[in-house]
Formats: structure tokens, sequence, C-alpha cells
């Protein structure tokens, strides 16, 4: 059973953000539980990017507040965010195509014995980290280049982790993927609550968040548009608030079955 924190591990309180004359975010409220996934979903320019970028530091919030583990923290730059123990793994994924797994794991947070890089310790992590997270790729030295999109993204993933983060965001991790990559990339997301991380997932594949969120937060015109169960809304409800549509093409079909049923 997986167990979900009291207290969310991170939480946004009444954040707004502004470039210019742009209101990008407006007093958005958002809360992520250890062991839980939580779906960001909304149209373009919904503000999705924004406010991930504000948990990631890249733009430090205008007003509101930003909570870990119950206290008010500052994220004024990356760094401030990967301290805490936020992980970002964005669309273009930041890998190196000509360095292989070991390598691009560890970019930038190289192991070293006397000055000297620890290859084989560099390796032993690699394969304990992709072990655990049951990724099979055909080597750990097998340069990126030579991987499908599927395992260029688990890959990705892998390396948000080596610095044991509570809350990992995942920027659309199943664009441009096909059936089979999307399931092994969904299932590396279940692993992923499964060892406890929260984990904010942003997508606009409905099918994938119903398969894995816990919960989904809607963003519309950079405001919240309600929170949701996933176990308990249905799929046109969550388009209703993506949409800010309350007359479409579900809702006059149901009104049209209720008409009818009420003639008989």
């Amino acid at each position: 059973m997986i167990h979900v924190s009291a207290t969310p591990v991170l939480a946004l309180r009444g954040v707004s953000k502004r470039f210019g004359a742009v209101q990008a975010l407006t007093d958005v409220d958002l809360e992520i539980h250890t062991g839980e996934v939580v779906a960001l979903v909304g149209d373009n320019g919904a503000g999705k990017s924004t406010l991930v970028k504000t948990i990631s530091g890249v733009h430090p919030i205008d007003e509101g507040a930003i909570e870990w583990e119950g206290r008010e923290v500052r994220v004024a730059r990356p760094h401030d965010a990967q301290n805490l123990g936020v992980a970002t793994v964005y669309q273009d994924l930041a890998l190196c195509d000509n360095l292989d797994v070991v390598a691009n794991l560890f970019l930038g947070s190289e192991l070293k014995s006397a000055s000297v890089l620890d290859e084989i310790r560099m390796e032993k992590r690699a394969r304990e980290l992709l072990e655990t997270l049951s990724i099979r790729i055909p080597s750990v030295r097998i340069p990126i280049a030579a991987l499908s999109g599927g395992q260029r993204q688990v890959v990705a993933i892998a390396r948000a982790l080596v610095g044991d983060p509570k809350v990992v965001i995942l920027d659309e991790p199943t664009a441009a993927l096909g059936v089979e990559q999307t399931a092994q990339v969904l299932d590396l997301v279940e692993r992923l609550r499964e060892r406890g991380h929260g984990v904010i997932l942003i997508s606009h594949n409905m099918a994938d968040v119903r398969a894995v969120a816990d919960r989904v937060a809607v963003l519309r015109l950079g405001r919240n548009n309600g929170v949701f169960n996933v176990a308990d809304t249905t799929p046109e409800e969550i388009i209703a608030a993506i949409t800010g549509a309350t007359d479409n093409a579900v809702t006059r079909r149901r009104a049209r079955t209720a008409t009818k049923e009420d003639a008989k």
C-alpha cells in the first residue's frame, strides 16, 4: 500500500506571476504529497509551464508563498529548488547523444576519487538505480544516440533521481512516444509513486493522466479551475474544466437523453 503524507511535501499558496503587463498566474494553489501523482493539465497558455518554472526556481514568484514540508521557503533560482529536493525533467530531456548512459546520469554530479573520475563506482550506482526502477536498456555503456525515444525518456527520469529528490516534475514525458514506449514511461511513473516520490505530471493526454494520476489539477487562464480525484471523476468533467465549457457535446447529449427519458 502506498503511503501518502498528511502534510504536503510541496504546497503553493496564492502564487501569482507577471511578465510585464501579462498576468501569467493569479492566486494559484497546489498541493503535492509524497507517494502520489498529481497531473497538471490545461489548454495551451493556461500557465502550466510558468507554474512549473516557479516551482523549479526558473521564475521566482511575485506574490504568494511556496511551502516545503509545512514551512515557507524561498525559491529564487534552480539551485534553491534542487537543494530542497525538487527535480524537473523537461521535454527536451537535455541529454548528450555522444555520451553513454553512465556519463549522462552523472553529468554535472560526477563521482571522483583523488580528483579523478571514479568510472567504476558511477557504473555500479547507475546499474543499481536502473535495476531499482526496473529500467531495461541494452547496456549502461551504450551511447544515448543508440537508444529509442522511450529509453531516452526513462534515462532522463533516472538522472533526475540521482540526487534522491522528494518531488519529481515530468513535463509531457510521453509526447511523441509510441504505444509501447508510452507504457514503459507510465510504468516508471507508477514506480516513482511506489518509492514515495511526489510526482507532478504535465500532460495533454487524458488516457495517460487517468492511467497513473491520483488527482488532476486544472489550470485555466492562469487560475485554478478545479482539483479532481481521478477515481470518481469522468474525463468529460475534466475536459469541461480545461475548456471552461459547461455547454458541450457531452452535456447536450445527456440533456437530450434525460428529456427522452422524461417523455416516456
